[in-house]
């Protein structure tokens, strides 16, 4: 994890509302470090799904909250 910014929280996580989140976005919530996404991304890899768009990687949403377990938090039981 890069020591420079905390992973994310469970509230933060749950907190976003766009479809595909950036690739720096994505490496934050798994906690890993900026050119270990990218590789990861590269070579498709990556913990959960990702988009290429051009010469940028999206993280789907919805995705990385599954992998992370965290898509039935704060929903009623």
């Amino acid at each position: 994890m890069d020591d420079s910014r905390p992973q994310m929280t469970q509230e933060e996580l749950l907190s976003i509302t766009a479809t595909t989140v950036s690739l720096e976005t994505g490496n934050r919530a798994f906690g890993i470090r900026r050119s270990l996404g990218y590789k990861l991304a590269r070579e498709g890899r990556y913990p959960c799904r990702v988009i290429r768009a051009g010469s940028a990687y999206r993280v789907v949403t919805s995705d990385l909250r599954r992998t992370l377990g965290a898509e039935l938090l704060g929903q009623p039981a």
